[in-house]
């Protein structure tokens, strides 16, 4: 069989650890047997971020800006163990936060569905999409560890040398202090992501933080969304049959459970982190979750919405066998080669994508699978495969269905 060819390359950023095998086995394995596959490579993987000063990061991101559309393996985001562990000259931010910050845009993450893994909460029926907003807050914080006693302040200096100053605290001893911000363009952005997004899949939308306890940050948010929401969508939502509503992130947690799906979540950048990982746990496992970044100018960063599976790692490298979900990454993979045909015109790499797709589903509906959905499926008389197995068995189910 010819392989499909490409015109315009993705931008591939390999990654860390067990997703880094994962991600060798599917190109392997399920890729390029069948696409004449062009990439920019960006090797995202914790001793390169650490060798080139994270600059790769910056790299692979402006690379996105330039071609388009871009896959990601997932990567380790270095704790102060990760530090001693890799001898990292220093404790590098979350790749993910830098490609975001510099795409600016919008994070959407659905669940998987496939028959036979039924979501914790028994009212789901539909998947629930996170849309989580993809700059600013935690991910490009300041932090100080405070030593003693002393007076924390908040200072805004303006151009004009005017100041702005609110007292954080009286420390009394050591502490620590952290401090955030967020870009009125920025939140424009995710707002016209979400209720566009909302638009084409004709969902209702919901958006929720805690402007009770932030009155002014968050706040912020709630007000440039209702602001968007009434002056360009409102006319347009109605005309579609959908809503839009705003809520406490409390009280949204309280209603998503006793709903049955099918809408969207908007949540700020922590709270998308926190809410996606609870939400694709609940609908059966973190690796069967689909994430997209979407920029306001049209450009695409997919990946997978969970880790790097350190655990798994360590056990691959006493060369014991493991068996590791590859279903997320993969469909990084085929999110990216459908979005890379859409933009050139390439329908067969289009098709290939969605019977990738539908191969992945197959195999696990048939009863093959790996051990962590083996342990909540209903189906009866299955068969648990290690990491390699399972992405060879669906390759075999992709050729049974040419």
């Amino acid at each position: 069989m010819e392989k499909i060819k490409m015109i315009t390359p993705l931008v591939e950023m390999d990654g860390d650890e067990m997703t880094r095998v994962l991600w060798k086995m599917i190109k392997d394995e399920l890729i390029c047997p069948y696409v004449d596959l062009k990439t920019e490579y960006y090797d995202l993987g914790l001793e390169n971020r650490n060798a080139t000063d994270d600059q790769v990061t910056v790299d692979s991101a402006n690379a996105t800006k330039k071609y388009g559309v871009a896959v990601k393996c997932a990567t380790i985001t270095p704790n102060a163990a990760r530090v001693k562990e890799y001898d990292l000259k220093e404790m590098w931010k979350s790749p993910n936060g830098t490609i975001r910050a510099i795409l600016d845009g919008t994070v959407f993450r659905t669940p998987i569905i496939v028959k036979g893994i039924e979501p914790c909460v028994r009212s789901w029926k539909k998947p629930i999409t996170i849309a989580r907003h993809a700059y600013g807050d935690v991910y490009k914080n300041a932090e100080l560890v405070i030593p003693g006693a002393g007076r924390a302040e908040l200072v805004f200096t303006g151009e004009d040398g005017a100041q702005l100053r609110e007292t954080i605290f009286d420390f009394k001893g050591p502490g620590v202090l952290q401090g955030m911000h967020n870009l009125d363009r920025s939140i424009e952005s995710f707002a016209r992501s979400c209720f566009n997004f909302a638009l084409d899949s004709k969902q209702d939308l919901w958006f929720a933080t805690k402007d009770t306890i932030s009155k002014k940050y968050d706040h912020t948010f709630k007000d440039i969304f209702q602001e968007i929401f009434d002056t360009e969508y409102r006319e347009k939502f109605e005309q579609a049959g959908i809503t839009y509503f705003y809520t406490l992130i409390d009280d949204a947690v309280a209603r998503v459970m006793k709903s049955e799906g099918g809408f969207i979540w908007a949540c700020k950048n922590y709270d998308g982190d926190v809410m996606s990982d609870m939400v694709s746990s609940a609908f059966g496992s973190l690796a069967m979750m689909t994430s997209v970044l979407v920029s306001p100018d049209g450009k695409y960063e997919y990946e997978a919405a969970h880790g790097t599976v350190q655990r798994h790692y360590y056990k691959h490298l006493k060369g014991e066998e493991t068996s590791t979900n590859s279903v997320a990454t993969i469909f990084a993979w085929t999110g990216a080669l459908r979005k890379r045909g859409e933009l050139d015109g390439i329908q067969e790499l289009c098709t290939f994508a969605d019977r990738l797709e539908q191969a992945v589903i197959a195999t696990i509906e048939s009863g093959c699978m790996t051990k962590d959905l083996a342990l909540i499926t209903s189906l009866e008389q299955v068969t648990v495969q290690n990491s390699e197995e399972f992405i060879k068995a669906v390759r075999s189910t992709y050729e049974r269905m040419q």
